[in-house]
């Protein structure tokens, strides 16, 4: 919440043609699916299954170390790319227009800890319903961290930047966590709360299948290479939880992103909505390689926009959603990864201290639109 609302410019009858614009390029994006798309999908999950094939079987050689470190990366970027480009982009429906059983929201499960369905509702239906929103999006901040200046200082938000690394190291089982809201339910009482036990036990089966492929099953199969194996499934799974943090951070937290207040959201329309989204996301400027190892969320403000629309699209879609911003006169933030990697980091340093000085409150978005 800045002291200065960047959106104050904008009169509701703008606000709204806007929401009818970007309406119209999701429109135009959904009329154009089709089996170009389709195959670029099925394309990827067989490049990733082979990809993960191949580094497995190199691993049965790890005890030599060039076949370890080939292994490894293989099977990291393997792993990167189930959970980024295949895992988060089917959950979110944007390939159940095929009406592939095997490709669908309903029936796709991932190398994750965190259960399918448990994901798509802290991710899809509040976290993409709340962007940014104090309070309500769990993302934000990841329920350990102070996000904005005028969140409450105290001594605990000291530690954010280790706890933010911590989770980082560890962030699938980070998202399990917050998937359960486990902050809030720790209370002995909720802890007996039934609905929050059969989420609980669904955690703690899809984390044992995940222990047991990545850390028994496959190091035995490699036969005296286990102990090789064991560390190079390790190191992947780092590889991958630091990867996909850093994108998602770069996404969410950069200067220049909006958070919001509760209140802020009240009788909001779809126009008022659509520009929450665009000025609560960041986007990672790059190469086609960069755009397809973050699963295309390096459009984040694309992706945040249209949810659902098949990742591949989100290129085009970006030059299109660029000039509105232009010509609502709205700030487009974008960098390069290092670049927002640098400010989301600083913004987690910057904000485990206490203010020097009270920030102003930002006017509520509610009465100026009535006063307009």
């Amino acid at each position: 919440m800045t002291a200065i609302d960047p959106t104050a410019h904008l009169t509701a009858e703008q606000i709204e043609e806007l929401g009818r614009e970007l309406d119209a390029i999701r429109d135009e994006v959904i009329a154009g699916r089709g089996e170009k798309d389709a195959a670029y999908i099925r394309k990827v999950i067989s490049a990733q299954r082979k990809l993960e094939l191949v580094s497995r079987g190199v691993l049965l050689f790890s005890f030599f170390p060039p076949a370890w470190l080939i292994g490894t990366a293989g099977l990291s970027v393997a792993k990167i790319m189930d959970n980024m480009e295949i895992g988060h982009n089917i959950l979110h429906g944007q390939w159940d227009w095929m009406r592939d059983p095997k490709i669908h929201s309903t029936t796709w499960d991932w190398d994750h800890v965190s259960p399918a369905d448990q994901w798509k509702h802290s991710h899809n239906e509040l976290h993409h319903t709340y962007t940014n929103v104090i309070g309500k999006d769990n993302d934000l901040g990841y329920g350990i961290m102070r996000v904005d200046e005028d969140q409450k200082w105290h001594p605990f938000h000291l530690g954010q930047p280790l706890w933010n690394f911590i989770n980082a190291c560890f962030f699938e089982y980070g998202i399990a966590a917050y998937d359960l809201e486990l902050g809030k339910n720790l209370h002995k009482r909720r802890r007996k709360n039934p609905e929050f036990r059969a989420r609980a036990k669904a955690v703690g089966r899809k984390i044992r299948k995940q222990v047991l492929k990545d850390y028994v099953i496959h190091p035995l199969l490699s036969g005296p290479s286990f102990l090789p194996t064991l560390a190079a499934t390790f190191t992947a799974n780092l590889v991958r939880n630091l990867w996909t943090h850093s994108v998602i951070m770069c996404g969410h937290f950069p200067e220049g992103v909006q958070v919001f207040e509760r209140r802020s959201i009240r009788g909001e329309t779809r126009g008022q909505w659509y520009l929450r989204q665009m000025m609560g996301s960041a986007n990672i400027s790059g190469s086609k390689a960069m755009h397809f190892m973050t699963g295309n969320l390096s459009h984040q403000i694309e992706h945040h926009l249209f949810p659902d629309l098949p990742s591949n699209r989100y290129a085009e879609v970006a030059v299109k959603v660029r000039a509105l911003f232009e010509k609502y006169e709205l700030e487009y933030v974008t960098g390069p990864l290092p670049k927002q990697v640098f400010s989301a980091w600083h913004k987690v340093f910057r904000l485990s201290l206490p203010n020097k000085k009270p920030k102003a409150k930002t006017p509520d978005r509610e009465q100026e639109l009535v006063a307009a």
